[in-house]
């Protein structure tokens, strides 16, 4: 698994953080016989079926599932739970003079999976379960060592040969550092990488309820002036069903929101939400937290790099985030096998500089869209709000744009990295 050099321990790639993108890198690499070491802070809780879902949730794309299929560990993830989701539905909410919510809505788009023959959009699953699933997979590879828990003392980087030392005073050392260890990312911090750094107004209410009515096979977002309101489907567990819902607001009215009592919440929620949302039987668990846009402003320096929410997080509109996150995963995986085969230095700047410039034009175009739309509805302009109804309505109208946009979203088309496709 590892070599020993002049009392430290030597793997190939030292993998800083084991979240679902760091232990995504680790099975790929691990699959091509790459020595290479994962570590982190924290290990997950074990899985138990019986327990209900956890706060945070993923919308995981058809190019997300492919690529953890590649990896041996979707029959993990299927194993435990997931959600399929069929269809999904956008609409801005609009009101008559007095106050009183439009019935019927010129300004939807349904995208419907049958249309371009597909089972499902996608799966929500819990970010809990498919890192177990990641693990599990990850530790049946012979070349992959994990270290969990473990605190990193220090770091130092080089393109030959970077080293970590654990607070147990154990030093690791290889040819590349990845920082896979999220939004405050410890390595892009210590390899004095900066970021480009924008706070949005709004921040994000995410709630785990138990519902009526059963299972549900849509998720569905409307938008208003002070942000989307939208809803994801959980799977049943023990014969009741349950969901997630997301309610992006301004900063005082989340900090109103999250003082009420479990029942005042509930008929907030019932009042406020679309009539598409089901019967809420209990509220489970609410949490909040800011949104921020963050782009690194360099994905790698000196022998160290970035994937996923170190080298960027994304506003969440459309729950991009993760599946950005698994296609820089990818991408910089196939980088780094086709590397090693050639017997060139994974630390080295020219090799990671491929990388970079295969993701950063993709991940910087994603997140210009997002803010894009998060631009365009956030307020009550009258002329943009006539616009972007307009706009919702011709999409919804408009079949081919909106199967083209299905392909795109899901990962069937577009330039994707081999792994994130169906072999």
């Amino acid at each position: 698994m590892m070599t020993e050099v002049n009392g430290a321990e030597h793997y190939e790639v030292l993998i800083i953080g084991g979240g679902m993108v760091g232990s995504a890198i680790a099975c790929a690499l691990g699959q091509q016989k790459i020595r290479v070491a994962v570590f982190d802070r924290l290990q997950p809780e074990v899985f138990d079926k019986s327990q209900l879902p956890d706060l945070r949730v993923s919308a995981l794309s058809y190019a997300s599932e492919q690529f953890l299929r590649n990896l041996n560990a979707w029959q993990h993830i299927e194993q435990m739970r997931t959600c399929p989701y069929r269809r999904m539905a956008v609409w801005e909410k609009l009101h008559l003079p007095g106050g009183k919510e439009l019935d019927k809505r010129p300004n939807q788009t349904l995208f419907d999976a049958c249309e371009i023959d597909h089972e499902q959009l996608g799966f929500i699953v819990e970010n809990r379960v498919t890192q177990l699933g990641l693990i599990k997979s990850l530790q049946q590879l012979e070349t992959v060592g994990l270290y969990c828990p473990a605190t990193i003392e220090s770091m130092s980087f080089s393109e030959q040969n970077s080293s970590i030392t654990l607070s147990d005073g154990r030093t690791f050392t290889g040819n590349l550092v990845i920082g896979a260890d999220g939004a405050n990312s410890q390595v892009r911090q210590q390899a004095g990488i900066r970021l480009d750094y924008r706070d949005y107004e709004q921040q994000c209410m995410v709630a785990t309820v138990e519902i009526e009515g059963g299972v549900q096979d849509i998720t569905w977002q409307a938008f208003t002036e002070t942000g989307p309101e939208s809803f994801l489907p959980l799977p049943d567990i023990d014969g009741k069903s349950y969901a997630s819902v997301v309610w992006y607001n301004l900063p005082e009215n989340i900090s109103r929101l999250m003082k009420l009592s479990d029942q005042e919440f509930i008929d907030e929620l019932t009042r406020t939400f679309p009539i598409e949302l089901p019967g809420i039987v209990k509220l489970h668990e609410r949490g909040f937290f800011p949104l921020a846009r963050r782009h690194a402003l360099e994905y790698h320096k000196n022998g160290a790099v970035l994937a996923g929410d170190s080298a960027h997080t994304i506003n969440p509109l459309a729950g991009q985030g993760v599946n950005l996150g698994f296609q820089d995963a990818a991408c910089l995986a196939e980088i780094l096998i086709e590397a090693h085969k050639a017997g060139e230095s994974l630390g080295d700047s020219e090799v990671l500089g491929r990388y970079e410039k295969a993701r950063r034009q993709g991940n910087q175009l994603m997140m210009s869209t997002m803010d894009a739309f998060y631009h365009a509805f956030s307020n009550d302009i009258k002329p943009l709000k006539m616009v972007r109804n307009l706009a919702l309505g011709l999409a919804g109208a408009t079949k081919p744009a909106v199967k083209e946009v299905m392909k795109y979203a899901m990962g069937i088309s577009g330039d994707l990295p081999s792994l994130a496709r169906k072999k």
